[in-house]
Parts: C-alpha cells; sequence; structure tokens
C-alpha cells in the first residue's frame, strides 16, 4: 500500500498549475499507483481565513474513498479549537498550519499552543518547509520558508507533539534532534518529497542516520510530480519492509498512536 501524506487540490496563485481537480489528482494516483491522498485544500493557505476551505474539503473527501482531508487549522483565528474538535469527528489523520503563509510568528505562543492542543488531541500537526524552490517564486509570494529552529522549538514544547514536517532537505533535516523514537511519544517525522534521491543519496544517508521510521511518503502534488517520490525508492537499496514503512507503515502507526 502507498499513502501520499502529502497532496493538494485547488488552484495556486501564483502560477498555472495543472491537474488541481480531483479528477486530475485520481488520474495521477492511479498513474503512480497511490492508494490513498491525504488532500489539503491549496488555495486557502492563502486566505485570510484559512478554515474557509474546510468545508469544501471534507465534502470532497467524503465523495472519493481514496481521498483523507487534512484541514487547515489557524491558531490566530477565534473558534479554532472548534476546528481542531471538527477535523477529530471528521477522522482527519491530521491537521494542518503552515505560520509563515497565515502571518504566525512559527515558534510563538499560538504555535505552540495549536502544537500542544494537537497533541492532547493525538492529531500529527503538518507543516511545509517550502512549496516551491525559491528561484521560481512570483516576486509577491513572500512567505518565508520554515525555521528549523522553528520546528526544533515546537516539537520540544510538549512531548505528545507529533509534527510531519513536509518539503524538508536533507540539511534542514540534519539540524533537528532525533528523539522521541516510537510513534506514541511523539516527534517529527519527514516526507520524502524534497530530499534528493541518487545519486546524491541524500535520502539513502538519512535513512541510515536518522532511522527508516523516520520517514513518511509525500509528493507535494500537483506541484511537484508524484512520480519523482516513487523513482526515490525504486532506485534505492531498500529491504522490503524498509520501503513498506516508508510508503505506509510508518503514517499508519503515527495514526493509530
Amino acid at each position: 500500500m502507498r499513502i501520499d501524506c502529502n497532496a493538494f487540490l485547488g488552484a495556486y496563485p501564483w502560477r498555472r498549475v495543472p491537474g488541481t481537480s480531483p479528477e486530475a489528482l485520481l488520474r495521477a494516483l492511479d498513474r503512480s499507483k497511490i492508494d490513498v491522498a491525504w488532500i489539503t485544500h491549496l488555495p486557502s493557505l492563502f486566505w485570510r481565513d484559512p478554515t474557509e476551505g474546510n468545508a469544501w474539503l471534507y465534502e470532497t473527501a467524503r465523495g472519493e474513498q481514496r481521498f483523507k482531508p487534512v484541514p487547515t487549522v489557524h491558531p490566530g483565528l477565534a473558534l479554532w479549537e472548534q476546528v481542531l474538535a471538527d477535523a477529530a469527528n471528521a477522522g482527519a489523520p491530521a491537521v494542518r498550519c503552515d505560520p509563515t503563509y497565515l502571518g504566525l510568528e512559527p515558534a510563538g505562543g499560538e504555535m505552540r499552543v495549536l502544537a500542544a492542543a494537537c497533541g492532547t488531541a493525538r492529531i500529527p500537526l503538518l507543516l511545509a518547509v517550502r512549496l516551491e524552490d525559491g528561484r521560481q517564486r512570483h516576486p509577491n509570494d513572500r512567505a518565508a520558508e520554515l525555521p528549523a529552529a522553528a520546528v526544533r522549538a515546537l516539537v520540544r514544547s510538549d512531548v505528545d507533539v507529533r509534527l510531519i514536517v513536509t518539503h524538508a532537505d536533507r540539511s534542514f533535516i540534519e539540524e533537528e534532534p532525533h528523539v522521541h523514537i516510537a510513534a506514541d511519544e511523539g516527534g517529527i517525522w519527514w516526507d520524502i518529497c524534497w530530499i534528493w534521491g541518487p545519486p546524491e543519496d541524500h535520502l539513502a544517508t538519512l535513512v541510515d542516520t536518522v532511522g527508516v521510521e523516520r520517514f513518511v511518503f509525500g509528493t507535494g502534488q500537483p506541484l511537484r510530480l508524484p512520480e519523482n517520490s516513487v523513482a526515490k525508492l525504486d532506485l534505492l537499496d531498500l529491504s522490503a519492509d524498509q520501503r513498506r514503512a516508508i510508503e505506509s507503515g510508518n503514517v499508519k502507526n503515527l495514526v493509530a498512536a
């Protein structure tokens, strides 16, 4: 089984991106042999109130069993606790908050309170380091990249915090402490969409040094090609158990914990 924990639906404001509809995403899943996609409503990340996209997200996920909703929570807005409760009631596998896109201090009080609340609710919090390479970003796209120090502060703020950090590269990951190895103790998990595979072998090095149990399968589609993440695993010398862990086992354990 292959679970993509980092997929989007909807238009991107800074350039034309094909394949943003539910139907197009399903075709991409079929093409890449991905069984399940955790989906976020991409346009709402750029709205003043990103939670306004959650209703559409839930409705879309209810109509397709291969989609699992990852709603956005904004801890700087009123009633954000209800948004988190709604996610738990809807069976969402995770919630999302990208502080630099929402105008929040990445390791500030609001983010720490949200992280602790997610830990208490046993819901992983998903954050992206970046969505695009800085060299191709639109001049009006002023959101800063997520600082490694902020991830470090959030994961240390509460023992139950479980972060899924997407779009991180090797240098970012190697800045972080590798603690809380058991899924039920919290910590950080990394998706593989921005980690170089062969011939640089960054992913192979990280699997050896950090541990295979800390990596999950993510593509970043449609902003990135899903085949890229699949090819990295195809080209690595992984055992069947290691590959199974990255493709689905780790994220299943994380959600079930």
